[in-house]
């Protein structure tokens, strides 16, 4: 996504033609030239604030949202800000990878205020045209973007190892600062990689009486990957999918009870469902190669998220954010939404796009079965008065499915379309045949 980059041209321009809301934009660990913006601790002297490298990719994403709302996530704190034993490296080279950047669980100033003035810094040369540094220093950005929301660092389960005593409290401290140089701004916390597994996260989270006076609770976020076994074919992968998708969301229910007790009014965010090969969990050892992947995976990732699409929607949940828009080898690239080589969308993006056209606030949610335990269905009413079927073919095998009547067209996405644009077609019938792990949206 970087500018020269062969792809750069075509990923932004979908991006920009997709118009979804919420798109997140997460400058992330595994390149810290590219997401921390102040890489070197101040001293009396000088700062090593630094945008050059920062910038252009954010500002194309801002173009490309323009109009929509946003949330950002630079969720990389400087590795400096914690205690290690000795100093934490990085790569010169912007482009080269590196997991080891997120050392240390206790931060050098136990006041935090180091930690929220670097975000305040950070949101300001953003929005507010620039910021003043540690020694009184004018930084000078010209950028006015219009931020909705600002999310509060990145699976800090995974991360640093963060305690929700410890994430409360730097939510808390980062959030006042930024509050303090852009008081519209909205907030997202917690962004959970394992949120089973941290029950204790969200009862102590959610709970005001754990926070600062005045802190808000606009949004939580968590998210969720299919991951199948080292030595599971694609046969047996379609099942894993959605046995795990069902766990996901029995834990998901369980999150929404704890949120509707301790503060109903925060929204809710699951900004990262996708899935993850057995082969991308090998992709930081030495000398790995990533295994080719066969076509039908991104058609049976692209069912799976819309089936979780469709249950979380049911649920009330506010968002449902598709991870990730650009993937590649040493950057999980299963998880890509686009051709790392064209930038060219794959049936995970084109079905994102099929959902995003279709369904929207303001419907209404109706019962409506697949007929198959095979072939889930989420139907809703528009404001206009129509009707619109979402049908997710759970298997790599064909299905017919006996509709409720005539219907006047249908779209779909499966292993004969992949990536190719979405082409309506013309239905005078009350049947379609769905093709192995099809996700189509039929109108009434």
């Amino acid at each position: 996504m970087r500018p020269g980059s062969a792809i750069h041209d075509r990923v932004y321009k979908e991006l920009q033609g997709l118009g979804a809301d919420y798109a997140r934009y997460v400058p992330w660990l595994p390149y810290p030239k590219l997401g921390v913006a102040e890489l070197e601790p101040p001293d009396a002297d000088k700062t090593s604030w630094d945008f050059t490298l920062i910038d252009p990719m954010t500002l194309d994403f801002a173009k490309a949202t323009d109009g929509h709302p946003v949330i950002f996530n630079f969720s990389t704190i400087p590795a400096w800000m914690f205690k290690t034993p000795k100093p934490v490296t990085y790569p010169q080279d912007p482009d080269q990878v590196t997991w080891d950047y997120t050392q240390g669980t206790e931060l050098r100033d136990p006041s935090m205020k180091e930690l929220g003035d670097y975000y305040a810094r950070l949101v300001s040369w953003y929005v507010n045209g620039g910021f003043v540094d540690e020694l009184g220093k004018r930084h000078d950005s010209g950028h006015h973007i219009k931020v909705d929301f600002w999310e509060i660092l990145n699976e800090p389960d995974f991360e640093h190892n963060t305690t929700p005593e410890q994430y409360t409290a730097r939510y808390d401290a980062i959030v006042t600062a930024i509050k303090r140089v852009a008081p519209a701004m909205k907030f997202v916390g917690l962004g959970l990689a394992a949120p089973s597994d941290n029950p204790r996260m969200f009862e102590y989270f959610l709970n005001p009486n754990n926070h600062k006076p005045g802190v808000p609770l606009d949004m939580i976020s968590y998210h969720f990957y299919a991951v199948p076994a080292e030595d599971q074919t694609p046969e047996i992968e379609q099942h894993t999918f959605f046995e795990q998708a069902d766990r996901f969301l029995a834990t998901a229910r369980f999150i929404e009870a704890i949120r509707m007790r301790l503060s109903p009014s925060t929204r809710t965010t699951v900004n990262e469902i996708g899935s993850i090969s057995a082969d991308d969990l090998q992709q930081g050892k030495p000398g790995h190669v990533t295994q080719p992947i066969p076509d039908s995976y991104w058609n049976l990732s692209g069912a799976t998220y819309a089936y979780v699409f469709g249950q979380l929607a049911t649920l009330g949940i506010d968002v449902a954010g598709e991870s990730q828009l650009v993937g590649y080898p040493t950057q999980f690239p299963s998880v890509s939404m686009v051709d790392w080589n064209t930038g060219a969308p794959n049936a995970r993006f084109r079905v994102l796009q099929l959902l995003k056209n279709n369904f929207a606030p303001g419907d209404s949610i109706v019962e409506a079965s697949g007929g198959s335990p095979y072939i889930y269905a989420f139907a809703v009413v528009k404001p206009s008065g129509e009707h619109k079927l979402l049908l997710v073919n759970k298997r790599d095998r064909e299905f017919d499915v006996v509709l409720p009547q005539a219907a006047r067209q249908w779209e779909f996405v499966d292993q004969t379309t992949k990536g190719n644009p979405l082409s309506p077609e013309k239905l005078n019938k009350n049947s379609v045949t769905l093709h192995g792990l099809a996700v189509a949206v039929v109108s009434f």
